[in-house]
């Protein structure tokens, strides 16, 4: 077997990590991968996938290969990779992984064409890389696609604009979209494990500090909501008037970004677009003022204008790169502009991931069974995977809930019935 990890003497800790998050992924364990070992839906699939290479991801790619499927997996970030991870699914699961911790854009996408080379059925990204990267420089492997899926915010605004211009030539299926997944794995993981990550990086005090959030969908929600809960004093950020008031009424400041930077003692980007914050913003940053981002790219903040203006540049901690400036005001950058959530902490917890790799799964199964009757046009998640979803979980958690009388439904079915 073929694969490209750091060190294979690290797969006993990364299968017992591996092992420790399934206990907490009971819909993914139990659930769907039980009817896969029997079913063996995805039987002579080959999906390749571009995924955060963590504990999480490892129990899908169990549950996928289990399915019956040929899985290949690459790393859709340089940072995101846990290499003890990457090494237990190639030493104990036989899946050929090709991912390294702090891999440099070379060997990112040298790592994407070697999944790339085994011409997927199914693409699953997170980011859309994988999917980019096919279109863009191997398009003969179209015929083979029946359809992908993709994760993340970032990687759906990719697809919309390459089915808005044409150029999208196969079915994906964005999970990013399921209530289930972006309810909570955008809103409660990227919160905690944002939040994570920053005190793990700077082991510094969040209670009476500003904390800057930019950008309020479900992401920036989730962090706000959580810096807000260690007691710092959060601003929002945001283009959209309609978040801005969402946010206002949520009990947040809102302001300009150019406002934001003068009083801010932490920032966080989770907007998915580029330059947010830029060199008129580090001009304005008090000294000492940590940056970082959660969205998917490194593009949020604009590194390059900081890299300019700063006249020594000096790692102080694992993760945190102080930048100083010509008056001597220092800025510090977290995770060289990644995610910081993964970069320098372990990513979303199993709970919330357990969901959102339920609809990667079944998703993957709805498009072996239906894929072939898809235009190359990005789908929501079916409501019947999400809403099945919801109800493992819940079944899962021991919850239950009312069902309607057939009164009600009955009542929700007319028209005639009013005051």
């Amino acid at each position: 077997m073929e694969f490209h990890v750091k060190d294979l003497n690290l797969a006993e800790e990364g299968k017992k990590r591996i092992e420790w998050a399934e206990m907490d992924m009971p819909v993914l364990r139990k659930e769907i991968r039980e009817r896969f070992i029997e079913e063996k839906p995805l039987k002579g699939i080959r999906i390749g996938a571009c995924l955060h290479v963590t504990t999480e991801t490892a129990n899908l790619m169990r549950t996928l290969k289990e399915g019956g499927a040929e899985v290949y997996l690459c790393a859709s970030n340089p940072l995101s990779t846990q290499d003890d991870v990457a090494a237990a699914l190639v030493k104990y699961y036989d899946i050929p992984v090709f991912a390294i911790k702090g891999e440099d854009e070379e060997t990112y996408y040298t790592h994407i064409e070697e999944v790339l080379k085994r011409k997927p059925n199914v693409t699953m990204d997170d980011g859309a890389d994988l999917i980019s990267t096919l279109h863009m420089k191997h398009r003969e492997l179209i015929p083979e696609v029946i359809g992908g899926t993709e994760e993340t915010t970032t990687g759906v605004i990719r697809l919309r604009a390459m089915a808005k211009e044409g150029a999208l030539a196969y079915p994906v299926i964005a999970v990013n979209e399921a209530l289930t997944k972006h309810l909570f794995d955008n809103r409660y993981g990227t919160g905690q494990s944002t939040i994570d990550g920053i005190l793990r990086a700077t082991n510094r005090l969040l209670a009476g500090s500003t904390f800057v959030v930019a950008g309020y969908g479900w992401c920036g929600k989730g962090v706000a909501m959580r810096a807000k809960g260690m007691g710092a004093d959060v601003i929002v950020t945001e283009v959209d008037p309609i978040k801005a008031i969402e946010a206002k009424m949520d009990g947040f400041r809102v302001m300009p970004m150019i406002e934001a930077a003068k009083i801010g003692d932490f920032f966080c980007t989770v907007t998915g677009n580029i330059h947010v914050i830029r060199e008129e913003h580090f001009k304005v940053m008090k000294d000492g003022a940590i940056v970082c981002n959660s969205g998917h790219f490194n593009v949020e903040i604009d590194i390059p204008a900081l890299e300019r203006l700063a006249v020594k540049k000096e790692r102080i901690r694992p993760f945190v790169d102080e930048y100083t400036l010509p008056d001597g005001r220092r800025i510090y950058l977290l995770a060289e502009g990644r995610l910081v959530n993964l970069a320098a902490a372990e990513g979303h917890p199993a709970s919330v991931m357990d969901m959102s790799f339920a609809n990667q799964a079944l998703s993957a199964e709805y498009l072996v069974k239906e894929g072939k009757n898809l235009k190359p046009e990005v789908y929501t998640v079916p409501e019947e995977i999400d809403r099945k979803v919801a109800e493992l979980k819940l079944k899962a958690m021991g919850i239950g809930i009312d069902e309607l009388t057939p009164e009600q439904v009955e009542y929700l079915n007319s028209w005639e019935m009013g005051t």
